[in-house]
């Protein structure tokens, strides 16, 4: 009897302790106000779509391009992008449902379908006749089902580590990849248990530990930028959003036969969340695209290395951009 109230004594010490790591981690979600005054900037516009007041960051002029954040992220993520794509053309980030400064959707509209339904609707209010369009991961994915569904609205296409891949088979073998599993991150979310106790008691440093996992470098991770993604989480209503996201069943509709526009696909080789295997299927599936494949990049290179891949995309658009002044500009167009 005297090990049986042993044991009883080490599972209470702790069960008391989990609980009181649990109230430690406790944090209620930010009221919409303060989030909107500390992220919102003098660019921005909330445009009312379908019952939701859409965030989107509107900078320069000229033929449009939409740019397309991934999963759990925000239009944030093309700060530097948006910077240096503005002064020739007229740049359109958006915050898609259940993200940044968005939020939740009433009627849980967060497929890849209804995401691009909305960015068509998005188009259609901003008078846009055709544009750009530029997506990573999730992103990705809903840039390539606009393009296959309405195929004469877009310009171009610019795919960034993008989910979506079909499945190709006869990939060289240095091509080959371990094959694409859910994060990690992905996977405790998706966990009943664990997804209950995230909606209520979400540490910071997951975020410090995912973002060092999406970058092929660590060391170039913010505390900023590691605030940024806590805070717009936290922000009311995007928690559960989150979470119902990822319960919904995925669905892809997209056509590859009908990417006929000019494509060009980006990766960072480091990417451990969508392998670099995914980008040669793009290739591959998709007519007359070209992939470039960045060494020193992980998932998210328009963050990681926001100079050396928006100075491709650049060129990409006919835009001359030349790294070093002492040689010839190198001048490659998409094609009419």
């Amino acid at each position: 009897m005297v090990w049986i109230k042993r044991i009883l004594k080490v599972l209470t010490v702790i069960v008391l302790s989990f609980v009181f790591f649990l109230i430690l981690l406790f944090r209620n979600d930010i009221p919409t106000e303060e989030v909107d005054q500390k992220y919102a900037t003098p660019e921005s516009h909330f445009i009312s779509i379908n019952g939701m007041n859409v965030h989107v960051r509107i900078m320069g002029e000229g033929e449009p391009i939409i740019l397309l954040h991934g999963s759990f992220s925000s239009l944030h993520t093309w700060d530097s992008w948006q910077q240096e794509l503005s002064p020739y053309f007229l740049t359109i980030s958006v915050d898609f449902p259940g993200h940044g400064l968005t939020g939740p959707d009433e009627l849980k509209r967060y497929s890849l379908t209804d995401y691009s339904l909305l960015i068509l609707e998005l188009s259609e209010k901003l008078n846009l006749d055709k544009f750009h369009l530029a997506g990573n991961s999730m992103g990705g994915a809903v840039a390539m089902q606009i393009a296959s569904t309405r195929s004469d609205k877009v310009l171009s296409l610019n795919l960034i580590d993008a989910s979506g891949a079909p499945s190709i088979p006869e990939l060289r073998m240095d091509e080959q990849a371990p094959e694409k599993t859910d994060p990690w991150i992905i996977k405790v979310a998706k966990n009943p248990v664990f997804s209950s106790i995230l909606l209520k008691c979400t540490p910071k440093f997951l975020f410090g530990m995912n973002m060092k996992q999406v970058y092929a470098d660590p060391d170039k991770v913010t505390d900023q930028a590691i605030t940024r993604y806590y805070e717009l989480m936290l922000r009311a209503g995007n928690r559960k959003a989150t979470l119902d996201r990822l319960e919904a069943p995925r669905e892809t509709r997209i056509d590859f036969e009908r990417l006929n526009m000019p494509t060009l696909i980006m990766w960072g080789k480091e990417d451990s969340w969508i392998p670099v295997s995914q980008g040669y299927a793009l290739e591959k599936a998709i007519p007359g695209s070209k992939l470039v494949v960045f060494d020193n990049a992980g998932h998210v290179p328009m963050e990681e290395i926001p100079t050396e891949s928006v100075a491709k995309y650049l060129s990409f658009l006919g835009v001359e951009v030349r790294m070093d002044y002492f040689q010839e500009p190198k001048l490659m167009t998409y094609a009419d």
